[in-house]
């Protein structure tokens, strides 16, 4: 699986709560660095596969945008979110 980065620091990777393997690819100027994921085993058709990772954002990071807790609906965390769209 690979997944689009920018300024990202990826500590930790889990696919349903196995550790799992990943690496970043070569970066590229406008489109970030991609992080190629192994996964811990063999997907089935079907089955469910939930992604965790652990990472750290940076000022560079243009594609994520915060909100802080006051900015939302329950006022308790701040919430994360992305603008970037899959490439095909």
């Amino acid at each position: 699986q690979v997944l689009d980065t920018k300024d990202l620091q990826v500590f930790k990777v889990t696919v349903n709560g196995q550790d799992a393997k990943f690496v970043f690819g070569e970066k590229h100027s406008f489109k970030g660095t991609p992080l190629e994921i192994t996964l811990p085993f063999e997907l089935s058709r079907g089955q469910e596969a939930i992604v965790e990772i652990s990472f750290e954002s940076s000022p560079k990071s243009s594609a994520l945008q915060w909100f802080t807790p006051e900015q939302t609906s329950g006022k308790k965390h701040p919430f994360l979110f992305s603008q970037c769209q899959v490439e095909c």
